[in-house]
């Protein structure tokens, strides 16, 4: 039996001004409650503008996303709340340390003082970040800062988290210290929806996968049961290039 959808998208289009085609055309489906989510896709196939409307950045042209069965539009500020959203560029301030990012942080995201003290000090030594805390965050390799910046958007314990490349230009004990950390989050309960380019981890991670191209979902299901339905292709980076072909994207 399938559990309750968290998310529906109901023929969302997202159309911008001076290009010919819409970004995302005409997408709905549902992401249920504790679901890995993937969403995957070649360059421009609209994975960021669909991520960025089902997080309140901007709005759908026309359709409709509801959140807990309310109208995203409607019930923004309410629904934020329940929101983590880990960007593809690092969001932090480079002149502060990773603990003062994360403090400032957290505060934006309403953690009470002392609760948040005891949050960060715990993420940080996950995260084997506790040594470093206190240097500026222009010091860290690209793999420090992707932790950091996974943290700042975990500190409120959101129910439904976002992450577009999570591990994105990260060494391997890194990328491998993130995913961990969000299988725990979702063992305990946390929505994930994610996106990458990286299809061997997706394969592994995801629960359930849609390949969006030119806007549209064209495959949707378990990593395993796609691999299963397309004839000769033996991982999910197979299917993958057999539904948006081996043609090169900008």
């Amino acid at each position: 039996m399938q559990s309750e959808s968290v998310i529906d998208v109901i023929e969302i289009t997202k159309s911008f001004d001076g290009n010919d085609a819409p970004a995302v055309d005409n997408l709905s489906f549902s992401i249920h409650k504790n679901e890995t989510f993937g969403l995957l896709g070649p360059n421009g196939a609209g994975k960021t503008t669909t991520i960025s409307m089902l997080c309140g950045l901007f709005n759908p042209t026309s359709g409709t996303i509801k959140v807990h069965g309310e109208d995203l539009r409607v019930h923004l500020k309410e629904i934020k709340r329940d929101l983590g959203v880990v960007p593809q560029d690092i969001a932090l301030y480079p002149t502060l340390t990773g603990r003062e990012n994360l403090n400032f942080y957290g505060a934006m995201y309403g953690v009470e003082k002392a609760e948040l003290s005891d949050r960060v000090e715990t993420w940080l030594d996950k995260f084997g970040m506790t040594r470093s805390a206190d240097k500026r965050v222009q010091s860290y390799s690209g793999g420090m800062k992707r932790r950091i910046n996974l943290i700042a958007g975990i500190l409120h314990n959101p129910k439904i988290l976002f992450l577009d490349e999570p591990t994105v230009g990260v060494d391997v004990q890194s990328r491998a210290a993130i995913m961990g950390h969000l299988k725990e989050l979702n063992d305990v309960g946390m929505t994930i929806i994610y996106t990458s380019h990286h299809l061997e981890e997706a394969e592994k991670f995801c629960s359930d996968v849609a390949i969006i191209d030119h806007g549209r979902i064209i495959a949707r299901g378990n990593p395993s049961d796609l691999i299963t339905a397309h004839e000769g292709c033996v991982n999910l980076e197979d299917v993958f290039l057999k539904l948006t072909t081996t043609a090169l994207r900008d």
